[in-house]
């Protein structure tokens, strides 16, 4: 990831290689999610690193259980960084399951690990999405919102404007986009005060949100409508189309590392 992309987006100027290194197994993809990529960071923002890491054969087939998922936190020039990793089989399960989460990983355009398979996965990307990812993306902003309504934080609040407009372009266009400020000039009814709220958790990872509680609440109740009726109306398939790809490609790339 360049330099300036990197600064674009709020990230600090760290180089990350080294850590990305000193993974115990060849790492497929790395990319930043959370804040940066939705486009709202604070100034004491953690950095989020996801991405795909590939075990060997032998952790698959013995007795032993492998490590599909690992996680490692650590703070770097006074910033806190955390790195989730999938292995391969796991994450391509997941993206099978209606999971926009990792998909939103998988697509991110912070990107400070690629490779070939990388693009590969990327390419098959759109063979699993359908309407039902609508779903994953109520539910998220259901989430978001009760813990909103619990804490008065503005970063909750935030979550789940951002989640439903994603939903709601997702279902009229098949493009996943995680952007709030992209998204607030592709979804017409995006509220006209998100972009000042945008502006305020600048200042403070767990502001509160100084906002007109019933209006945002009749605000989010639209826009949940809105991605019911947009979900109604997709042309996205019911049903992946990319299982039988996608298995042979996990195949393929686990046998070529052996």
């Amino acid at each position: 990831m360049s330099a300036d992309l990197l600064r674009a987006a709020g990230l600090p100027d760290t180089d990350l290689a080294p850590v990305l290194a000193e993974q115990p197994d060849p790492l497929l993809f790395a990319t930043v999610s959370g804040a940066h990529l939705y486009g709202f960071p604070s100034r004491d923002s953690d950095v989020d690193l996801r991405g795909v890491h590939l075990l060997p054969v032998g952790s698959l087939v013995g007795l032993r259980e492998p490590e599909e998922t690992r996680s490692r936190m650590w703070e770097r020039d006074a910033v806190e960084m955390d790195l989730v990793t999938h292995d391969l089989r796991k994450f391509a399960r997941l993206m099978l399951r209606r999971n926009g989460y990792v998909l939103e990983q998988l697509l991110s355009p912070l990107v400070v690990h690629t490779s070939d398979a990388h693009a590969e996965l990327v390419a098959l990307a759109p063979g699993v999405l359908t309407s039902h990812h609508a779903h994953h993306y109520r539910g998220f902003a259901t989430t978001q919102r009760r813990l909103f309504d619990k804490t008065g934080e503005l970063k909750p609040l935030l979550y789940a404007f951002r989640v439903l407009l994603t939903g709601i372009h997702l279902m009229r266009t098949g493009e996943v986009q995680a952007h709030l400020p992209t998204l607030l000039g592709l979804v017409k009814s995006a509220p006209g005060y998100l972009p000042d709220l945008v502006a305020a958790k600048a200042e403070a990872e767990h502001g509160a949100a100084a906002v007109d509680h019933a209006r945002v609440g009749a605000d989010l109740d639209a826009l949940q409508g809105e991605l019911e009726v947009a979900q109604g109306e997709s042309v996205l398939p019911g049903t992946a189309t990319a299982h039988g790809a996608l298995h042979d490609f996990v195949v393929r790339v686990r046998v070529g590392r052996g």
